[in-house]
């Protein structure tokens, strides 16, 4: 899986299109979490669309790592983060902070050696 930073993310909404891209899946799997996952629900526009926040994107990316990484099914999924939400959300907003902490340390060194 493509690594999503959530605090790179610049814009306030983004289509099933553009987040079906950054997690390499199609958007029929993350319609389908949605109707899986009670917690994942994206805002929709007055033709139905899908709009996905940051947050909701946060969501996905838990639930991917769930699925897609560690090999849950979806019921064994929906027990973790019964059981972990708070723990997982907190890991994956420590690992954004880690990832932008080590990219700004890169840059300071880049303009510390030149």
């Amino acid at each position: 899986m493509k690594s999503i930073e959530i605090q790179n993310l610049d814009k306030l909404y983004y289509t099933i299109g553009e987040v079906a891209e950054m997690f390499e899946v199609s958007r029929s799997l993350l319609r389908y979490w949605e109707n899986e996952f009670a917690f994942l629900t994206p805002r929709k526009n007055r033709k139905g669309d899908r709009l996905f926040t940051k947050e909701n994107i946060q969501q996905i990316q838990i639930i991917y790592n769930l699925v897609k990484v560690r090999g849950f099914t979806l019921e064994g999924a929906k027990q973790e983060l019964k059981k972990e939400k708070s723990n997982l959300t907190e890991q994956f907003n420590l690992a954004d902070r880690i990832k932008d902490i080590y990219a700004r340390l890169k840059a300071l060194e880049e303009k510390l050696s030149s």
